[in-house]
């Protein structure tokens, strides 16, 4: 019984996706995809785009705490340091689109050690007012560059 209520629920899952992807500019379907950046971000260090707009969804990739201009990696900086220059980052990169942080609907937070939560958290609190995002936050056991955060988004333009 078990297992027949997983079947369906992944089935469910996997329509929910196509549909996704029809309303997203059929990006499975050859739609139309645009990568979107923002020289006031930190330039991709690897290859990805900073975000890449499917239909009216901007997917924007993790930022991590680098200064867009210097380079300076903030890795040894307090927590709250970090995640709020790591939200500057997601917000210029929104920006380069024509959206701001009002446009989340989802973020994804990455920290090296959930005993920091609380600072990120109060940081994090200040960038969102409204709707706030839907968030899944994971401890995981290193990041790009040794910094002790990063987060990614994924924002919506009416």
């Amino acid at each position: 019984m078990k297992r027949s209520i997983a079947l369906i629920a992944a089935a469910l899952c996997g329509v929910a996706s196509l549909s996704a992807c029809a309303q997203h500019g059929g990006a499975l379907q050859g739609g139309a995809l645009r990568a979107v950046s923002s020289p006031d971000a930190p330039k991709a260090i690897g290859p990805y785009s900073q975000a890449v707009r499917a239909g009216n969804v901007l997917y924007l990739a993790g930022q991590i705490p680098i200064h867009p201009k210097t380079g300076e990696l903030l890795k040894d900086a307090p927590i709250e340091a970090q995640t709020r220059l790591v939200l500057d980052n997601l917000k210029a990169v929104l920006a380069a689109d024509g959206m701001t942080m009002a446009n989340v609907v989802s973020t994804t937070v990455y920290m090296k050690d959930l005993n920091d939560f609380a600072k990120m958290n109060e940081v994090y609190g200040t960038y969102f007012t409204g709707v706030t995002p839907a968030r899944a936050t994971v401890q995981v056991a290193r990041l790009p560059r040794d910094v002790a955060v990063e987060i990614g988004a994924i924002a919506v333009k009416p």
